[in-house]
């Protein structure tokens, strides 16, 4: 590793904002989680072209050694970008480096979103209780209006592989079961029997070709004490596809944290209805069953893959463990109660 990031970090930026001098870069500290990347936050102050003192909170997002997955940071960016000011909040994105010279690893800061919480474990007590109804409309209104958003208005169609509406399914289902197909320490036979069902029962093409997230989830957004959304992050699986396949994920059991709810939130069926409305799209069961399976294969998969990088030795963050010890089981266990075998 190289040596302390606050002063090559610095004067990364410094060459970045012409016109600015005394650029320095303070109180960075590590953001707990985030296996994808590694995430600091810090304060970055300067004196603009007048001599007046400026800061900013901003939000250094590193590739590590090793990944929980294997994602593009460019696709991450413009996706964040994309949606910057629109009907989904996002953080605003500022620079992107993809070489290793500068932090030894590729890079982008962002603007920091302050003031508010992330943590699912927080909603399961007050002040949040009371506001779970707010934030189910607002986590499933915006879901609806990615899902609505036009790839090729937003210039994602130039970053992200494009896939026909026919293929979306087969595209998904073959990458992930490569990834357990190479990460895999042990047999999986309940996720190996999903798989032969999924191919078996194949969903209908996709309504639209949308950008999917792939990882809209409680805990991956910032909201407040009165529900509503002010971020939502992590965006590094974000890929062209079937929007049910965001609707589904959002609906692995492994996301209800125990409460038998869609996110812990609220019914399955009104988060739906929800995305009905938001979306413009319709969610048939029998779609939205297969997309539901295929996100636990999907999630089994990154657990996976999360154990496989600990256990070669390339990551040996805590998080790395973490996943594949606290959540196999459950998946396993997600899987048996999506297909009624539970």
């Amino acid at each position: 590793m190289g040596s302390p990031l606050e002063p090559r970090l610095a004067a990364y930026i410094a060459g970045r904002m012409p016109g600015a001098a005394e650029v320095a870069v303070d109180n960075m500290g590590r953001i707990s989680g985030g296996a994808s990347r590694e995430t600091y936050r810090f304060r970055l102050s300067w004196r603009d072209a007048e001599g007046q003192a400026r800061e900013r909170r901003l939000i250094l997002r590193r590739d590590p050694p090793a990944s929980l997955i294997d994602t593009e940071r460019r696709i991450e960016f413009e996706a964040y970008r994309a949606f910057h000011g629109s009907a989904a909040p996002v953080p605003e994105m500022l620079w992107l480096e993809e070489g290793d010279g500068p932090l030894d690893h590729p890079f982008f800061v962002a603007a920091e979103i302050v003031g508010f919480q992330a943590s699912p474990g927080l909603l399961w007590a007050e002040p949040y209780l009371a506001c779970h109804e707010r934030l189910a409309q607002r986590k499933w209104t915006i879901l609806g209006e990615i899902a609505k958003a036009d790839p090729v208005a937003l210039g994602l169609d130039k970053v992200m592989a494009s896939v026909a509406p026919a293929d979306c399914w087969t595209r998904e289902l073959g990458y992930w079961e490569d990834v357990l197909d190479a990460d895999e320490a042990e047999p999986l036979p309940i996720i190996r029997a999903a798989i032969r069902w999924l191919r078996a029962n194949p969903p209908p093409a996709a309504q639209k070709v949308g950008v999917v997230h792939g990882d809209y989830r409680t805990g991956n957004f910032l909201f407040d004490t009165e529900g509503d959304i002010h971020g939502v992050l992590d965006w590094e699986m974000a890929h062209l596809g079937d929007p049910l396949e965001d609707l589904g994920w959002s609906f692995n059991p492994v996301w209800s944290f125990g409460r038998g709810l869609a996110g812990g939130l609220i019914s399955q069926d009104r988060a739906v209805a929800i995305w009905e409305q938001s979306s413009g799209l319709r969610a048939d069961p029998a779609a939205l069953k297969w997309w539901t399976l295929f996100n636990c294969v999907k999630g089994q998969a990154i657990w996976v893959s999360s154990a496989r990088a600990w256990i070669d030795g390339g990551n040996r963050e805590p998080i790395m463990a973490y996943p594949p010890w606290a959540l196999q089981n459950a998946q396993d266990r997600a899987v048996l109660k999506v297909m009624g075998r539970l």
